[in-house]
């Protein structure tokens, strides 16, 4: 049985600059996250209240199709470029949170 995984939570960049460069990067790491098979949603939206804060939401397949997702990201310029960037996330698998 495939269960499917989602991530949720937050991208927080401390400084307006580091958030531009985020807001300058997310559309082509978007393309290629939303190409990938088993990708059913990558949505990353920039907070109006707060321009520094990015609200993640991520659904995949299956555990198989995220952790082929976080291996092609690891190598691209998005992953170099905002590897320092602090993550509040919840990876979480269909029946419960992930480790």
């Amino acid at each position: 049985m495939r269960r499917r995984v989602t991530l949720s939570g937050f991208l927080l960049c401390r400084t307006l600059e580091e958030a531009d460069r985020v807001a300058a990067l997310l559309p082509e790491h978007t393309r290629l996250s939303r190409a990938e098979p088993g990708c059913l949603r990558f949505e990353v939206w920039r907070s109006q209240s707060d321009p520094c804060r990015f609200a993640v939401s991520e659904c995949f397949r299956d555990r198989a199709a995220f952790e082929a997702h976080r291996a092609r990201a690891e190598t691209t310029v998005w992953a170099r470029a905002t590897r320092s960037i602090p993550r509040d996330y919840v990876i979480a698998e269909e029946g419960g949170q992930l480790p």
